[in-house]
């Protein structure tokens, strides 16, 4: 009965002095929302971050050859050839294996165009990139092995240039601006853009170019080569064997130290992402919650207002018998209080920025519901902390020095 006797004088004297009252919550408010928001900003990114990387696939993995002396030689490259004996070496542990060309040109059809990006396929296409046709089909094998002039378009895309999206089986020329070569193209799907929400954010990466796929055969020919190849390994084997197995092969094919070839790895890269973002994320959460430091020192400074203001209610309740520890309590639920609405209506401001920020960006967000319980409960413990000098204060003053206050 005592603790909701306290309560109850402590809700009393909070509605007394309102805007008194907010005003130290402030402190609190802002503290516990900043912390929110920022801690899951942070995690929001890190899902989106792996979400981005689990449609590429994190099998997906780099590889090119250094030089030690920094002079570089086409015997450091990768030409059509040696790529189709690490498909033959390796073909078991190979889902996918290209150069990953991609030839910026301009659609035409008629007197309408659209700048473009056409993106090499090559051969097991669909463990790459596989896109949502909508209408017909992704390339076959004999498709890519072949060259034929076959494109993939987005229905944007072929609304833009044909006024419908089925245009499957229409023709488009291609103008490529490197070279200035022109190819003759069939339409053989129209696919769905289906990106990542990250990759929406960040504009699409496409600077508003169409985003078409071609066979990679087509725009690479047999004579260029590369100074970079791209691997996905198959379920048969682990990033680590891959990766050792096709080192040590370059390394003899090429003839070149094992040290100079760099296997760049998806799974690597998110990896290091992920812990870059959760130590920013962390870093920044703990300077917002030094908010919640100063939201602290504004209630003990106002705490010991009211404990000033009240010294003659203090003497007046110890006449009548209060204990030194119910004055104590009474203050201590007091400041408690404060801190702990300070702490709900900043977790609600935090909570709802996110969200109105996810709703803006169309995003999901991640609230940590663990996140939000350590602030509020953190609240309160700054709120008490903070309110025990002045709680103390309150409960050691002399009953008859109090009845004498003006």
């Amino acid at each position: 009965m005592l603790i909701f006797e306290s309560i109850k004088l402590a809700l009393s004297a909070i509605r007394a002095n309102k805007m008194r009252s907010f005003l130290t919550m402030l402190g609190m408010i802002i503290g516990i929302s900043s912390v929110i928001a920022i801690v899951s900003l942070g995690q929001t990114m890190r899902s989106l971050i792996a979400d981005e990387y689990k449609s590429v696939g994190t099998n997906l993995a780099y590889t090119f050859i250094t030089s030690p002396d920094g002079y570089y030689t086409t015997d450091m490259t990768f030409d059509v050839d040696y790529v189709k004996e690490l498909k033959s070496v390796f073909a078991d542990d190979l889902d996918y294996i290209s150069f990953r060309n991609t030839e910026r040109g301009e659609l035409i059809t008629g007197r309408k165009k659209a700048d473009a990006y056409l993106n090499g396929l090559a051969e097991n296409p669909t463990a790459y990139q596989d896109l949502k046709m909508v209408y017909g089909k992704m390339f076959s094998n004999q498709d890519i092995i072949n060259a034929r002039p076959y494109i993939i378009i987005e229905k944007e895309t072929a609304v833009q240039l044909f006024g419908t999206e089925n245009a499957v089986g229409k023709n488009i020329r291609a103008k490529l601006n490197g070279s200035g070569e022109v190819i003759d193209l069939t339409i053989t799907g129209v696919y769905e853009n289906t990106q990542s929400a990250l990759a929406k954010l960040m504009g699409g990466g496409n600077n508003g170019r169409a985003s078409t796929y071609v066979p990679e055969t087509l725009i690479i020919g047999s004579g260029g080569y590369f100074w970079e190849i791209y691997t996905m390994y198959s379920d048969n084997t682990t990033q680590q064997e891959f990766q050792n197995k096709l080192i040590r092969y370059i390394s003899k094919t090429k003839n070149v130290e094992p040290q100079n070839i760099i296997y760049s790895s998806a799974a690597d890269e998110m990896s290091m992402i992920d812990s870059m973002m959760n130590t920013l994320s962390t870093i920044v959460g703990a300077i917002a919650a030094i908010s919640l430091l100063v939201g602290g020192i504004g209630i003990m400074n106002i705490m010991l207002v009211s404990v000033t203001e009240r010294t003659r209610e203090i003497g007046i309740r110890k006449a009548l018998g209060a204990r030194t520890e119910d004055i104590l309590l009474q203050f201590l639920i007091e400041s408690a209080i404060i801190s702990a609405a300070g702490g709900a209506i900043g977790t609600a401001l935090g909570i709802g920025v996110v969200a109105a920020g996810g709703i803006a960006f169309g995003i999901s967000v991640v609230v940590n519901p663990t996140i939000v319980v350590i602030a509020v409960g953190f609240a309160a413990v700054v709120g008490i902390f903070f309110g025990l000098y002045p709680a103390s204060k309150a409960a050691k003053s002399d009953p008859i020095n109090a009845l004498r206050y003006e």
